[in-house]
């Protein structure tokens, strides 16, 4: 037993030994591996290295828009100079433990250790205050082992070598608080103009939740709510470590602090530039765009944009002073491409009594009017359409209310569970059809459609076409037509755009190229086109809003002076806050809005028409670029649809008789002679037909539908006015179709005609007169005589139509090889027969 003993004790302590032995081994290695690390020299700590400028320009690359790094803004002070606030702010939120640690902190690099191991990367930071000053300022980005381990070792080292306060010092001049803006003492005048010293506790939170993402948590960029956020999150950091008390950390919550507006030193198109920094900031990172000196080929052209900003700034007065709306905001894109040509978030950027600087293009408005053709699009792609007919009356939609408009439960309050909207113009016209309801922009239909389209697909083409921002379907009720959900003028100008280009959607987009500092091309923009709405209703679309017989008389000046085709829309919110107009030709679409960005109304009784000038005068100008371009008709409209379908307000029953035998047509009864009958009784479109699908059967029962009451009781009160002054027009009491079939149209009886002189196959001297003898055997005389040669048109005869005449080298069309005479004969009743003969010519 005691050699068993002794023998387990000599392997342990081998294994021990051999244990030790390794770590002696892997310590010294390591350790003799960082002493050949080349370091870099602390004394050249206070060598600033010039960043390198990201410059963005216009899409053809020669127009600067913005120097991001132009004129670097710093300003170093004393510690004594900055804000205790902003000193504790920024200990509290980057490195709490910064007066205690060895410039490093363990723990945390252990835990980071640990994520990059799972992750396989080196991309966890962990870093002190300590180390961003040694890493912003020493050491490259990069993110390696390497780097990291002199970032670490340079800590300690600086550590030893300055006080804490020289270090928070460093790190609070040489922070980046986005574009030339370094420094807290610089980042507090250019945010709120005054010194660092003077800031409040609220001031000094934002400043310490800027440099973690300066571009992202810019105060005059795209995410305001997210800096509010990160604001109180110092705070809360602030007061639970005891740098403040309660009562500062509630004061400080409730201030409303304000920001500076942005200068404008050296800057086009501001809110388009943003979009652009913001983009490249999310993709590549701040360094990159804040020192990585990347060039940027936008997609923006400055001659329209330039245009676009001379005529707001001509308009904008008028409509601040007229209607009471101080802001306008304009997109213009190449439905084409996706390019985004030209773009005004606001009137005036700089100007902070509208809040100039939020980019109204990008913000959440309800579109009004301008939403309906989503909504059209998405009746016809169910079959429905635009001459299908409808009802512009006085209609109660809501469920919980009568068809008179009355809650059914009497406890309800009628101006919260009942919907009744009424026209712009207070009229209601009675029958008429979609096409002329979309674009004479309805109410009443529209609200019909938008139920018969049916909500989730209506949303659901509006979000193929581009609209980002209607998520939840559940939120939305019949008023979504009228535009009652929120969207983005730019997603609104795209989604027009895929209308434009018959069905074709190209994503907007900002930028064309991004190259490196070394001329690399990191990203090269490339189109990405995909069909999202079928091509003929894409077409049925543009050509309801460019049909000038049926637009609206107001807006026919304006779409006349363009000098061609375009199709426009304008929209008004009901509450007056809003209004836009949105137009395109194929190869462009511009979009206007006007209204207040703190979301007051305007003046009461106003319409889209009121910014339509500003689109108008705007669209004459840069429209005459692009080449002149039509577009597109539609297909026909099948002939056997329901009447309804086809516009008939009448009745939805019909039948074709023949005019001239008074019975019901047949397959051989000629389109000349065939009337439709319509059996009279005025209804509904639910009365006709299944709102998911309306070629379909007519529905049996009809009065299940949960709208069917509501609509018949105003479409029937309206009849009877109609009735009373047209008092002619009955009722059928039947729809009992008519069994007798037309026996004037029957093969029997149709014309049977043969070519007599010339012989088939006969040669004939093209220059003399050509005489034609025809014989026919029908049971009605002969009409008309229409000649073809070669299928070509030649002559038609009704004075003589058994015998005609013509050169045949008047023809113009003849062959050497082999000509074809075709006769077509008409009878008295518009039966035809046809005939033909084979010649040739004398050479």
């Amino acid at each position: 037993m005691a050699k068993r003993r002794t023998k387990k004790y000599r392997v342990i302590r081998s294994a021990i030994i051999l244990m030790v032995s390794s770590v002696l081994v892997a310590t010294g290695g390591g350790a003799l591996w960082v002493a050949t690390l080349k370091m870099p020299d602390l004394n050249t700590f206070d060598t600033r290295v010039v960043a390198q400028s990201t410059k963005i320009y216009d899409r053809t690359g020669t127009i600067l828009l913005y120097d991001i790094n132009t004129d670097a803004k710093r300003t170093v002070v004393p510690l004594s100079d900055i804000s205790p606030y902003i000193q504790k702010a920024t200990v509290a939120i980057e490195d709490s433990n910064f007066y205690t640690n060895i410039g490093i902190e363990p723990t945390a690099i252990l835990r980071a250790f640990v994520a990059d191991i799972f992750s396989g990367g080196f991309s966890q930071g962990a870093s002190t205050i300590t180390q961003q000053v040694v890493k912003n300022s020493l050491l490259t980005q990069d993110k390696t082992i390497t780097r990291k381990i002199k970032e670490l070792i340079l800590s300690i080292k600086l550590t030893r070598m300055m006080s804490k306060d020289q270090i928070l010092q460093t790190y609070l001049n040489e922070s980046p608080y986005g574009g030339t803006i370094y420094g807290v003492e610089e980042a507090s005048q250019s945010f709120f103009g005054k010194p660092a010293k003077d800031d409040t506790l609220a001031e000094a939170a934002y400043l310490a939740a800027i440099p973690q993402a300066p571009t992202y948590y810019s105060p005059y960029g795209l995410h305001l709510d997210d800096l509010k956020a990160r604001q109180r999150l110092v705070l809360q950091r602030m007061k639970e470590l005891n740098m403040i008390s309660a009562d500062e950390y509630n004061s400080a919550l409730a201030e409303n602090v304000k920001f500076l507006s942005k200068n404008s030193s050296g800057i086009r198109a501001p809110h388009f530039v943003m979009m652009v920094r913001d983009y490249l900031a999310q993709k590549y990172g701040e360094d990159a765009v804040n020192n990585g000196g990347l060039r940027v080929i936008t997609t923006l052209n400055m001659d329209m944009q330039q245009k676009m900003e001379q005529t707001v700034a001509k308009f904008a007065p008028t409509l601040a002073q007229n209607y009471n709306a101080s802001n306008t905001a304009m997109v213009a894109i190449d439905p084409k491409t996706g390019d985004v040509l030209a773009l005004m978030g606001s009137r005036d950027y700089f100007d902070p009594s509208i809040d100039g600087n939020y980019n109204v293009a990008l913000g959440l408005r309800q579109p009004g009017s301008t939403f309906k053709p989503f909504v059209y699009a998405t009746a016809f792609k169910k079959g429905y359409t635009p001459d299908t007919a409808l009802f512009d009356v006085r209609t109660e939609f809501s469920t919980k209310c009568t068809p008179d408009g009355k809650p059914i439960n009497p406890t309800d309050d009628p101006k919260k569970v009942c919907y009744s909207p009424d026209e712009y113009d207070n009229n209601f016209e009675g029958p008429m059809t979609m096409r002329f309801a979309l674009a004479q922009s309805r109410n009443i239909p529209a609200v019909k459609t938008l139920y018969l389209a049916g909500i989730p697909d209506s949303i659901q083409t509006a979000k193929d076409l581009g609209i980002t921002t209607l998520t939840d379907p559940n939120r939305y009720g019949l008023t979504l037509v009228l535009g009652g959900g929120e969207v983005r003028l730019i997603d609104m100008v795209s989604a027009y755009g895929v209308f434009a280009d018959d069905g074709v959607r190209n994503p907007w987009r900002t930028v064309l190229e991004v190259d490196d500092a070394n001329g690399n091309v990191l990203e090269k923009a490339t189109t990405t086109p995909s069909q999202v709405l079928d091509q003929n209703i894409a077409r049925e679309i543009s050509d309801i809003l460019s049909d000038n017989k049926v637009r609206m008389t107001s807006l026919k000046p304006i779409a006349n002076s363009i000098g061609r085709q375009v199709a426009l829309k304008t929209g008004t919110t009901n509450d007056y806050r809003d209004v836009w107009t949105i137009g395109y030709t194929p190869n462009l679409v511009v979009g206007a809005w006007a209204g207040n960005s703190d979301n007051t109304p305007m003046s009461h009784n106003i319409a889209g028409l009121i910014i339509t000038p500003l689109w108008g005068a705007y669209m004459d100008q840069v429209a005459r670029d692009f080449p002149p371009e039509n577009f597109q008709p539609p297909e026909p409209q099948p002939a056997n649809l329901k009447p309804t379908l086809r516009g008939i307000w009448q009745g939805g029953i019909s039948y074709w008789k023949d005019k001239i035998s008074g019975k019901v047509a047949t397959e051989y009864t000629p389109n000349e002679t065939k009337e439709e009958v319509v059996f009279n009784s005025v209804h509904s479109i639910l009365k006709w037909v299944d709102p998911n699908n309306p070629t379909g059967p007519i529905p049996e029962h009809p009065e299940q539908d949960p709208q069917f009451a509501n609509w018949e009781y105003g479409v029937r009160d309206w009849f009877k006015t109609y009735q009373a002054a047209n008092p002619d027009f009955k009722e059928a009491s039947s729809f009992d179709i008519p069994t007798a079939t037309d026996d004037v149209h029957t093969p029997e009886k149709a014309p049977k005609i043969s070519v007599v002189s010339p012989a088939n196959g006969t040669t004939v001297d093209p220059q003399k007169l050509l005489s034609v003898q025809l014989k026919d055997d029908g049971a009605y005389p002969p009409q008309k005589t229409d000649v073809y040669v070669n299928g070509k048109f030649v002559l038609s005869d009704s004075i003589d139509p058994l015998n005609f005449s013509f050169v045949p080298a008047d023809v113009g069309n003849l062959s050497d090889t082999g000509n074809t005479l075709s006769v077509i004969l008409y009878d008295s009743v518009f039966n035809k027969d046809q005939a033909v003969i084979n010649f040739s010519i004398k050479k």
